[in-house]
C-alpha cells in the first residue's frame, strides 16, 4: 500500500471521502427521524431516504458522461454544488416544517453521494494496476473518521436551533465547499490505470460478461440489504423507545465498521482474491440479519449494524475490484456509471419497501427479509467460479 499511502492524489481522496461521507452519514442518521417528524403518514417516514437513493440512481448516468467528457475534476465540482444545495436547502425545509422541501433536498443529496462513491474507481487512475485494490480501500479507509465525524456532528448541532437539526444541515453544507476545495487539487494519470482489464471490445460485450453480472449483482445486494437494514434501524429504535443518542451511537459504529476494514480489505482482495472476500461480506450480512431477528436491545442493534457494516465493505469493495477487471481504461467510465447506475436503482425499492414493513411488520421481519437476496448472490457467486477459467473469475484482481 505504500504507493497509494505517497501519492497525494489517495490522499486528497481519502481525506474527500472523509468529509463528503460524513453527509451522507448525516442524511442516514437523521433522514428517517425528520420524515417522520414531517411526513403526513408513519408509513412516509423514510421516503426521504428513498429520494436519497433516487438520487444516487439518476446521477449515476450524468456524471459517468461529465467524467468521460470533462474529466473526473469537472464531475467532482458537480457533486460539491450539489453536496452545498442539499445542506441549505433541507435546512430551509425543517424551518418552514416543509416534508416536500426536505424530500426534494434529498434528491440533491443523492446526486452528491453518487459522486462521492466515484472517489473509488477515481483512485484506480492514480496509480499502477498493481496497486488498485489497495488505492481502493485506502480511499474508502477515509470513511472511518466520516463514521466519527457525521454522528458527532448530528449529536453537537441538532438541539441548537428550536428547528431541530436545521444547523446539523447547515454545517454539512460547510463540509461540501471544504471538500470542493480539497478536491480541485487532484490530477489523473488515466494512462496508467486498467492496464490489465480484458481485451478491448464493445462496450455490449463487457456488459454481457458472466463475470460483470455476477460481480454487479453482488454489489446490488451488498449496497441493497445494508441501506435496507440500516435505513430503518434509527426509527426502530425510536420506536422501541431507544434514546436518539444511542441511534446516533448505532449509526456512528455501523459507519466506523463500514469503512475500518478497508485498511487491509485491498491486501486480502489481492491476496485471496475477490470472490472469497465478496462471500465474506455476504455471510457477515446474512449474520447481521440473524442478530435483528433475534432481539430489540440496545446491544442487538448495534451488533447488527458493526456486522451490516463489515459484511457491506467486503462485498461491495469485493464486487467494485471485480467490476475494474472487466473493461478496459476507455470503457471504464461508462462501464463504472452502468454499474452504479443498477446497484443504486435497485437499493430504491429496498428504500421504499423498508419504512411501509418496519411499520406494518416490525423490526424482526425487516431483517429476515435480507437473508434471501444474500443466499442467491451467493449462490451466483459460487455458480461464476466453477466455470471454465477462460470465463469465470479470475483469481486474482
Amino acid at each position: 500500500m505504500s504507493a497509494s499511502r505517497m501519492n497525494p492524489n489517495i490522499l486528497r481522496l481519502t481525506l474527500a471521502q472523509a468529509l463528503s461521507g460524513a453527509n451522507s452519514v448525516v442524511v442516514y442518521a437523521t433522514g428517517a427521524i425528520i420524515g417522520n417528524m414531517l411526513a403526513p403518514s408513519p408509513t412516509l417516514a423514510t421516503l426521504p431516504i428513498s429520494v436519497f437513493v433516487i438520487g444516487m440512481a439518476l446521477a449515476t448516468l450524468p456524471i459517468g458522461h461529465i467524467s468521460r467528457r470533462f474529466g473526473r475534476n469537472s464531475a467532482f465540482a458537480v457533486g460539491n454544488i450539489c453536496g452545498v444545495i442539499v445542506g441549505l436547502l433541507a435546512a430551509y425545509a425543517l424551518y418552514v416544517s416543509s416534508f416536500i422541501l426536505f424530500c426534494i433536498a434529498m434528491l440533491f443529496g443523492g446526486a452528491y453521494a453518487a459522486v462521492v462513491l466515484t472517489f473509488r474507481f477515481a483512485a484506480a487512475e492514480c496509480v499502477n494496476s498493481d496497486d488498485r485494490p489497495k488505492a481502493l480501500s485506502t480511499v474508502l479507509a477515509g470513511g472511518v473518521a466520516a463514521g466519527v465525524l457525521g454522528p458527532q456532528l448530528v449529536s453537537a448541532t441538532m438541539d441548537l436551533s428550536p428547528h431541530t437539526y436545521a444547523l446539523t444541515y447547515i454545517a454539512a453544507a460547510g463540509l461540501a465547499a471544504l471538500t470542493g476545495w480539497i478536491l480541485w487539487g487532484v490530477r489523473f494519470s488515466p494512462q496508467i490505470a486498467h492496464s490489465e482489464a480484458r481485451p478491448s471490445g464493445s462496450l455490449a460485450e463487457v456488459l454481457r460478461q458472466p463475470r460483470f453480472v455476477i460481480a454487479m449483482a453482488c454489489g446490488v445486494v451488498s449496497y441493497m440489504m445494508m441501506n435496507f437494514m440500516m435505513t430503518s434501524a434509527p426509527l426502530a429504535m425510536e420506536l422501541c423507545g431507544i434514546a436518539r443518542v444511542h441511534s446516533n451511537t448505532g449509526i456512528e459504529l455501523h459507519v466506523i465498521a463500514m469503512y475500518a476494514p478497508s485498511f487491509f480489505t485491498g491486501r486480502l482482495i489481492s491476496r485471496f482474491g475477490a470472490p472469497l472476500i465478496i462471500q465474506l461480506g455476504l455471510a457477515l450480512i446474512g449474520m447481521a440479519a440473524l442478530v435483528g431477528m433475534l432481539g430489540m436491545s440496545v446491544s442487538h442493534f448495534w451488533l447488527a449494524l458493526v456486522l451490516l457494516g463489515v459484511g457491506w465493505n467486503f462485498g461491495f469493495l469485493g464486487a467494485s475490484a471485480l467490476v475494474l477487471t472487466c473493461h478496459t481504461s476507455e470503457d471504464g467510465p461508462r462501464v463504472q456509471a452502468i454499474n452504479d447506475f443498477v446497484v443504486f436503482g435497485t437499493m430504491v425499492f429496498g428504500s421504499f419497501l423498508s419504512g411501509g414493513l418496519l411499520d406494518a411488520y416490525g423490526w424482526t421481519t425487516v431483517s429476515g427479509l435480507i437473508l434471501v437476496p444474500v443466499l442467491l448472490a451467493m449462490f451466483g457467486l459460487l455458480w461464476l467460479q466453477r466455470r471454465p477459467s477462460k470465463a469465470g473469475v479470475q483469481p486474482q484482481t
